[in-house]
């Protein structure tokens, strides 16, 4: 599947292919990034969890690769001279993917990925590596009325807390949904002001957030949060691959640049 090619597009061949395994924000950018440069031809690799995709700029592909060694084995197939692993910060298993694949071929990868939220003056925030230690935090922190801002596929394990309230929040809803004892489902898609985060946790009387680190810009619910009182019990990234990295699309154009000459 490919992205309509914009009129001043040379034809690959006269260029450095980037495989950029997007499907974030950062992603969309990088590649509008490096057509406009006129130097570089980006393909840009969506997982395919999305029906209809919002095309990049450059050419998009479609669907997973077939692990690290599915994944070497097109970089060298299709002439790939670096690779942007621009992907959420929570899919870790691309990361990996990418690492090996890379390390096997020699082709240079770079880790573009948005900056943590960090607590700041009034945030109440319990830091926990999974979701069994969310669970466990609820218990712990009392919680009766709660907001889970984590999509629609990861809240099962939420479902065993009888005694809690849950407002689940997502673009769909749940399918199977679990068998939770109290819940509302409240298909929204963001992003959302902090005046209306606000006026949610005030009218649905929320006293935790359930969020993932997923970092970037200054997050709406958590500033609500912070100026209502409301706890935040937050998942922090997983582990990735010790690569080069880059926090915003001007760093990772100069890592490509300086990658042609290495």
């Amino acid at each position: 599947m490919t992205a309509p090619r914009l009129p001043f597009d040379r034809p690959s061949a006269d260029r450095r292919r980037i495989l950029v395994l997007g499907g974030t924000t950062e992603g969309y950018a990088l590649a509008e990034a490096l057509v406009a440069a006129d130097r570089w031809d980006p393909v840009s690799s969506l997982a395919g969890r999305t029906a209809t995709p919002r095309p990049p700029a450059g050419t998009l592909r479609v669907g997973g690769f077939g692990g690290p060694e599915g994944l070497a084995r097109y970089l060298t197939a299709e002439g790939i001279a670096a690779v942007i692993d621009a992907t959420h910060p929570f899919a870790s298993r691309m990361g990996w993917n990418a690492a090996t694949a890379c390390a096997a071929t020699g082709v240079p990868l770079l880790r573009l990925e948005r900056p943590r939220w960090v607590p700041g003056d009034g945030d109440a925030w319990t830091l926990v590596p999974d979701w069994e230690a969310a669970v466990t935090a609820l218990r712990t922190l009392g919680a009766r009325r709660v907001l889970l801002a984590i999509g629609r596929q990861e809240v099962a394990p939420f479902a065993g807390l009888e005694a809690v309230w849950m407002l689940i929040r997502s673009v769909q809803a749940p399918d199977p949904m679990p068998p939770f004892a109290q819940a509302e489902v409240l298909l929204a898609r963001g992003p959302f002001t902090q005046e209306d985060e606000a006026a949610l946790l005030r009218d649905r009387r929320i006293d935790t957030i359930v969020c993932k680190n997923s970092g970037g810009v200054t997050d709406a619910k958590l500033a609500a949060a912070r100026s209502l009182g409301v706890r935040v019990v937050m998942r922090d990234r997983p582990t990735r691959p010790d690569t080069a990295t880059a926090a915003t699309v001007a760093e990772a154009l100069a890592w490509v640049a300086r990658s042609e000459t290495a």
